[in-house]
């Protein structure tokens, strides 16, 4: 696909060029997982050091560091047709600086679970493969359906950090998901619903005290960006909150494994 008209990524900024994109550059971890599921690791010439599945997936790329810490100079060096980065995992000013050395860099934002089919639609297009995102959003939109029917969802607090476990205890820090994420969308969509209700509290802080006030049916302990682990679970197990440990991809990795986190999280609210 030619692109002779510039398209615009998520955040409506331009994204231009003329030619072919074979030479991309991910920084983003889940869209290196999800262009190679789309036959597309061949035209990876760059990911980040936590580009890390499929393992083995990108041996033609070179690594250019984290997604917070991005080798600028290393992807300018590699001539990429695009680069791909997120709202949320990079930072604005690498994204405004790569766009001053004259690379095309398209910016992906997904809030709710309902607005990434138009995500993976938008980076189709501007890959120069409109086509190759169908079966994945098919799959997406089918999940509205069973969403649709009625039913109880589950209460279910999801934490994402402790500030100090050594010291624990009711004033410690807990900060967890919010609703106004994709993670709690897609929980939702799995038939548990986040507490707190707020919102506009994306991440919110609260105490453990207050966290056991929350009265959760349910405690997720996903393994990033915090590594929980079966100790966490003890503590809060001890403190009357039932507790589970689930794969942070599932919740924060969008994209190919959608589909499959759904089917995963929502044995938990069974």
């Amino acid at each position: 696909m030619n692109r002779a008209v510039s398209l615009t990524d998520d955040l409506g900024h331009e994204v231009p060029g003329t030619g072919e994109v074979e030479r991309v550059v991910s920084l983003v971890p889940n869209v290196s997982e999800l262009l190679w599921s789309w036959g597309l690791a061949d035209r990876l010439v760059g990911v980040t050091e936590w580009c890390v599945l499929p393992p083995d997936g990108f041996p033609g790329a070179r690594r250019v560091r984290g997604t917070k810490n991005p080798d600028l100079s290393a992807i300018v060096a590699l001539s990429p047709d695009l680069v791909v980065a997120n709202e949320e995992e990079n930072r604005r000013r690498d994204v405004e600086r790569l766009r001053e050395a004259g690379l095309a860099v398209h910016v992906t934002r997904v809030r709710t679970l309902d607005a990434l089919p138009e995500t993976l639609q938008r980076l189709a297009r501007v890959l120069g493969v409109p086509d190759v995102a169908e079966r994945l959003v098919r799959e997406l939109r089918s999940t509205r359906t069973a969403a649709a029917q009625p039913r109880r969802l589950r209460a279910a607090v999801c934490a994402i950090w402790r500030d100090d476990p050594a010291r624990g205890g009711d004033e410690e820090g807990w900060w967890l998901l919010g609703r106004d994420t994709f993670g709690a969308g897609l929980l939702e969509r799995a038939g548990l619903t986040v507490r707190p209700e707020d919102p506009d509290g994306r991440y919110p802080r609260c105490r453990f005290s207050a966290l056991r006030r929350l009265e959760p049916e349910i405690v997720l302990l996903p393994d990033e960006p915090y590594a929980f682990g079966p100790d966490d679970v003890a503590e809060l197990e001890q403190a009357g909150l039932p507790a589970v440990l689930v794969d942070g991809r599932d919740l924060w990795w969008w994209g190919a494994r959608t589909p499959s986190a759904l089917g995963r999280l929502a044995q938990l609210a069974e």
